[in-house]
């Protein structure tokens, strides 16, 4: 019996749960598994990801962006109607649409208004497999229209009067926040008797004479637009009624005085709502505002209750002095009869609001993608609720579903479709639509018809290790349509795995509930449908468990003595354990005295604090046990001593001479445990700003036990106090009384006062804000003042709430401010703050930098100036300039290429730099621009120039063919970067004899349009060494040497060989390291001498068969030559190179072996090589594995001598010719080729930013490396210009 997918046998363990992948099929329909690699080669039909909000209100002064990202494959196009209509975007020059994406963004800024694109946007994204749309988008912008200019009349009315002061902002969009202040920006006070309504009015339910003034003002702040609108100030005047008779007496009669009425008290009647019933509408979620306010005197209190029902406990608020009722995520329960009462002495009134909630649509079951096989059912639902109950329509490809292609699959029944046996062609996005009168919903879900042969998802190869005796989870995440069937094989035997052992579970995993040794081996995963077949091998490895062998025993030990615990630990040999110690099941105690030693945990001198539990925990990545021991401290043989300890805490606290900023405290000493107390510790609270935490506020000596305490004002003040001796400190005493001082102004401004535009019109002023201890009183706020530093203007101010920020808008574009910013609060201000300067905000520089000229220094670097721009054009502050360079093509390769633009910087007010590391005879085009904090400015006129010729590279290839017994034919590659025009190739060869010294020197000039040269006359069966190299007008290029023999014979030789000779020198000393093959037992030499001298190779014998020597005792500042040599059987063989000393003094340039990052790029190169050597000697000591390569020559030209510091390279920043030069003797490869690697230029690692970084002297920042070790260079080389670090310098 084959076991098959099958229903869950049993549920897995959350331990077990992030091993598998939930592959299954529901609802009759595939899951398709979020693994990329399959979804990249998967057909998708659209989904939009995200789209801008259904109301989206903008501002316009601002670009509209109209968001709209859609994800399928292949990806989607996109398209937009507007009103309904199609709208065109290639027709309007103000509309662009992102590529790869339908956002759209209209530039407003530069030209148009907002309000020509109102309308009703929807994006559609559309592929081969369908078309999914986007809500209709309303396109508003907002508005913060003035206040309509009107005279109001100031208002006389007597005391105990109610009086509703009229905002009536203008209609913004969206609606303004209303708020009442008086001319110093203060917030008017509100209470129980004076309130604002939800309309914006001001309610005074009886007028008192200290409501008289003439400031009354409403303020509009639209938040969208950051403005703020103010109605006219409104006069109000309270007057007695006496005040008031001797006034209008002359012209009243006696009936008419208000004597007749006055100070009367009423009961409550009712300002807002009128009458006694009135309706109320909201929606379902969004929060039910009730309002009632009520005149009467005395002042009336507000009650609610909800008739038949109670207010919802968790969703009920109070605002406004309870003149409010607030219930938040209202729901249709909350539909019903909603009592406010309004009482005072006199009586009551009450009124009734009745609430009906509505519900825009809802969903109860939105549709969800379906992805589908060939033949398979399927459907989708769209289920949504609303008051009034939605109206369900659907849309196929955005198209309404009755006017759309017919689809003999589908039918549709009310918010269901229902697929039967579906095709390839059914595939299509399906829009739900469900709506009422109050809103809509709008859902995309597609069906994707799929045909896809079985996929394993599971990496192949994969090893899972198991500790015996438990479980083993397998993988095999799949993926198919239809549905695959999945069987495991073990072993590639021909049954597949039964069930009475294993369990397959339905994602495909397998599990081995209880694994042995045996289960170890190669499982094979099998996945089969109809369109294929497909398989995937998994390894399983079963390691013993960790063992704890010898557990840690209890021990009872006396204090002072020592104690040991043991751990053994047995483990799987493949595993490596790790052992921890754990004390009460936290680390071990940063003590020396506690030692872990191999199986051992030593503890020394022990007190009583080491008593507890000790753990052994021992950890392999498959498991961990663990082990412990209790010890026990007991005290030895007792003997009577006085008990010597830290005091008792001081008790008995009492505050006393209570003042505004200071009181007197007083307590009595705890005893001190026979340690003289030598100082008291006082610390105190403030109960109202920071509860519960504890500062320091003075110490005396241990004699006092009084303390006069300064104090600061509105603190809310405990105190307690702390006794400490010669063995510590004493716990707290219990705190004191509490103490609140008076309050009082600030006696501080805020610091770290800045003024920063974020944008070209506006400043933005940042400060600390106080601390609710240096606040010194309620109603903490700033009064934010600004002028222009170079104006006449006069200071500006506003006062703000206590928060730590101020945008002033509209200011000009970056013009130094003064600002100063001071505190206060209910008790006056601060004192006078000094003034900061700060700027206005940047914008981009105006004008492009002049007569911009160039100066070409050599074939790779040249100079350019320039004029700079004028300091007003900047608007902003400089930065620096911008040189962007590009070669444009090769002035001997007419081909254009890609252009890679190149940038460099320059800080500060420089007007010329230096551009290195250009290619030799090629075409360059730049231009500069000025730079500041907002970004560039624009592009001077592009400046062309040209370099002159370099010397070319290397031959990229050099091939000997064709040996005869006196002739041998060369075959060649030209250089890869010639950097000119070639004008001959020169061709140096000599023989080698039998005990390898060089022979006379050919020299032979060939025509530079030749690839391939005969030589003949030749010697029979000799050894001959080549060097080979290019020429242009510029010099002769680097050198690419080869040898040959002219008998066919050669190959039958083994002959020694020395490679890969490596030299590494200091000021007075050189590592010399090498690579040898060849026989055994052989005994090394190292000759080396001065480079160019005629003087005898000095020896030096190598101890052993070392592959390694080092030099000691040469000349600072020298090039010398070094060989190495082995003698044995055949003779020696040698390789030679060129290397030079370090300089004997530091020179006047900058010394970069003194920067962090070249001492960090060394020390990489060095552990490289390090490892590189041990590699190489361990290949070298494996004697018999590798095949001896064939012979190289150890001699070099006599007559060609190293150069680097006048090759006209820019050191380190060169081709790779120049950073890998052939070395003399270095090995060839098998086919007799040698090939050079390409390496473009690059200053990414000059600059600063993305390219580069000038210094103002127009030298690299630390850059170059400075002279380096010399490599040996293989030909005749061109001194065209001198180093790059000597060069930068000489320009300082």
């Amino acid at each position: 019996m084959q076991l098959k997918i099958m229903p869950k046998k049993k549920r897995l363990s959350a331990g077990r749960a992030p091993l598998m992948l939930f592959l299954c099929q529901m609802i009759s329909a595939l899951e398709v598994p979020l693994d990329p690699k399959l979804l990249e080669d998967l057909v998708q039909p659209p989904t939009i990801t995200q789209q801008s909000p259904k109301d989206y209100i903008i501002d316009p002064r601002e670009n509209i962006v109209i968001q709209c990202e859609a994800k399928g494959k292949p990806p989607p196009s996109f398209s937009w109607t507007r009103n309904g209509t199609h709208f065109d975007i290639d027709k309007d020059p103000l509309v662009t649409m992102k590529p790869g994406s339908g956002t759209l963004t209209i530039n407003i800024m530069s030209e148009g208004k907002a309000e020509t694109y109102e309308g009703v946007y929807q994006c559609t994204a559309r592929n081969e497999r369908g078309a999914a749309i986007s809500n209709n988008i309303v396109i508003r912008p907002s508005r913060s229209p003035l206040w309509t200019k009107e005279k109001l009349e100031p208002i006389t009315l007597r005391n105990g009067q109610s009086l509703v002061l009229p905002c009536r902002p203008p209609v913004g969009l969206p609606p303004p926040i209303i708020f009442w202040m008086d001319n110093s920006f203060q917030r008017l006070p509100q209470s129980e008797r004076v309130s604002q309504g939800l309309n914006g009015d001001l309610y005074f339910s009886n007028v008192l004479p200290e409501d008289t003034r003439e400031d009354y003002i409403c303020y509009a702040r639209f938040n969208h637009t950051q403005t703020i609108q103010q109605k006219q100030p409104i006069s109000v005047k309270v007057i007695s009624v006496d005040e008031l008779n001797d006034t209008i007496a002359a012209n009243l009669s006696d009936t008419e005085f208000y004597g007749a009425k006055s100070h009367r008290q009423r009961p409550p009647t009712f300002l807002t709502p009128d009458g006694n019933t009135s309706r109320k509408e909201e929606l379902r979620g969004n929060v039910l505002s009730l309002e009632c306010i009520a005149e009467g005197l005395p002042t009336p209190i507000i009650y609610w209750i909800k008739e038949d029902g109670t207010l919802p406990v968790n969703r009920t608020f109070y605002r406004n002095f309870k003149k409010t009722l607030q219930i938040v995520q209202v729901t249709e329960a909350d539909s019903g009869n909603y009592q406010c009462i309004a009482k005072n002495s006199l009586g009551a009134i009450h009124h009734t609001i009745s609430v009906t909630v509505k519900a825009a649509p809802y969903w109860i079951i939105a549709p969800q993608n379906l992805v589908l096989s060939p033949e398979e059912d399927g459907t989708l639902i769209c289920r949504a609720n609303g008051n009034p109950k939605p109206r369900i329509s659907w849309l196929s490809n955005g198209v309404p579903i009755e006017i759309a292609p017919d689809d003999p699959s589908r039918k549709i029944d009310g918010d269901t479709i229902i697929f039967s046996k579906v095709q390839e062609r059914s595939s299509a996005v399906y829009q739900c639509n469900a709506s009422n009168e109050y809103g809509y919903l709008l859902a995309n879900a597609f069906v994707n018809v799929l045909a896809e042969p079985p996929r394993i998802l599971t990496s192949a190869n994969t090893l899972y290790q198991v500790i015996a005796n438990r479980p083993a989870l397998l993988d095999c995440a799949f993926f198919g349509s239809p549905l695959p069937v999945i069987e495991w094989f073990k072993d590639a035997k021909g049954s597949a795995l039964r069930e009475d052992i294993y369990v397959l579970h339905e994602n495909g995993t397998l599990e081995i509930p209880v694994a042995q040794k045996d289960s170890t081996g190669t499982y094979t995963c099998v996945a089969r449908n109809k369109l294929g077949m497909a398989k995937n091998d998994v390894h399983l490895e079963i390691k013993d468990p960790t063992r704890i062998i010898k557990q840690p025993e209890y021990a009872v030990v006396q204090r002072g003595s020592t104690v040991s615990f043991e751990c053994k630990v047995k483990h799987d040999h493949t595993l490596i354990p790790t052992v921890t110690w754990l004390k009460d099941h936290g680390e071990l105690p940063n003590d020396g005295r506690f030692t872990v030693d191999k199986d051992y945990l030593v503890v020394a001198d022990v007190n009583d604090d080491d008593g507890g539990t000790y753990t052994c925990v021992a950890n392999t990545t498959l498991d961990n046990v663990s082990a412990s021991a209790v010890l026990s401290v007991v005290a030895p043989t007792p003997t009577p001593a006085p008990i010597y300890d830290v005091p008792n805490p001081p008790f008995d606290l009492e505050l006393t001479d209570q003042l505004d900023r200071s009181v007197q405290l007083s307590w009595t000493p705890g005893d001190d445990n026979n340690s003289p107390i030598t100082k008291f510790i006082i610390e105190y609270e403030d109960a109202m700003h920071e509860p519960g935490l504890w500062h320091h506020q003075a110490e005396v000596p241990g004699t006092q036990t009084t303390a006069q305490l300064k104090l600061s004002p509105y603190v809310n003040y405990s105190f307690r106090v702390m006794a400490e001796n010669n063995l510590g400190r004493s716990l707290p005493s219990e705190a004191s009384e509490q103490y609140l001082t008076k309050a009082a102004e600030p006696d501080k401004n805020p610091t770290a006062v800045e003024g920063l535009g974020s944008e070209p019109d506006n400043l933005v002023i940042t400060w600390k804000p106080l601390n609710g201890f240096e606040s010194n009183g309620p109603g903490l706020q700033y009064k934010v003042s600004w002028r222009q530093k170079d104006g006449d203007d006069e200071w500006t101010s506003v006062v703000v709430a206590n928060v730590s920020k101020y945008i002033v808008s509209g200011t000009p574009t970056f013009v130094p401010y003064l600002i100063k910013v001071q505190a206060l609060n209910d008790a006056g201000f601060a004192p006078e703050p000094a003034a900061v300067m700060g700027h206005s905000g940047e914008d981009l520089p105006m004008v492009a930098p002049g007569n911009v000229h160039v100066n070409v220094v050599n074939s790779t670097l040249a100079e350019v100036h320039w004029d700079p721009v004028p300091l007003k054009s900047i608007r902003g502050h400089l930065q620096g300039y911008r040189i962007y360079y590009w070669k444009t093509q090769s002035s001997l390769t007419r081909n254009r290429r890609h252009i890679e633009k190149k940038i460099l910087t320059f800080q500060g007010s420089k007007t010329h730099g230096m551009l290195p590391g250009l290619e030799p005879f090629s075409h360059y085009t730049l231009n500069v621009r000025v730079v500041n904090g907002k970004g560039e400015g624009p592009a001077s006129p592009d400046k062309v120039f040209n370099t002159p010729e370099g010397v070319p590279s290397a031959p990229s290839s050099l091939k000997i063919v064709n040996p005869t017994l006196d002739s041998l034919t060369l075959e060649w590659e030209p250089p890869s970067h010639p950097n000119g025009i070639l004008t001959e190739y020169t061709l140096k060869y000599q023989p080698i004899n039998s005990t390898h010294e060089l022979g006379p020197l050919v020299d032979l000039k060939i025509p530079a349009n030749k690839t391939r040269w005969i030589l003949k006359n030749l010697n029979i069966s000799t050894r001959y060494k080549f060097y080979f190299y290019a020429q242009t007008a510029a010099g002769s290029g680097s050198q690419i040497t080869e040898e040959a023999i002219t008998t066919v014979d050669e190959g039958k030789l083994v002959y020694p060989r020395i490679s890969k000779l490596t030299t590494a020198a200091a000021e007075t000393s050189a590592n010399i390291s090498w690579e040898y093959e060849g026989p055994e037992l052989v005994n090394f030499y190292v000759e080396y001498g001065v480079a160019g001298s005629k003087e005898e190779w000095r020896r030096e014998i190598v101890n052993g068969s070392r592959s390694f020597f080092g030099l000691k005792g040469l000349m600072p500042g020298t090039a010398y030559k070094v060989r190495v040599g082995a003698e044995g059987d055949s003779g020696f063989v040698s390789s030679e190179d060129v290397f030079e000393t370090g300089p004997a003094m530091a020179s006047r340039q900058v010394d970069i072996a003194t920067q962090g990052w070249f001492i960090g790029l060394m020390c990489a190169v060095a552990l490289l090589i390090l490892i590189l050597l041990i590699v190489c000697f361990i290949r070298r000591n494996k004697g018999g594995k590798y095949p001896v390569k064939e012979k190289e020559d150890a001699h070099a030209d006599p007559e060609i001598q190293p150069m680097k510091e006048d090759d006209g390279t820019f050191g380190e920043y060169s081709d790779a010719e120049d950073h890998k030069p052939l070395k003399k003797g270095s090995r060839t490869p098998s086919d007799r080729t040698v090939k050079k690697e390409d390496s473009d230029d690059s200053l990414v690692d000059y600059g600063e930013g993305v390219n580069g970084q000038f210094n103002e002297d127009g030298s690299f920042i630390g850059q170059y490396s400075g002279k380096k070790e010399k490599e040996p260079a293989e030909g005749n080389e061109s001194s065209e210009a001198p180093s790059p670090v000597n060069a930068m310098n000489s320009f300082v």
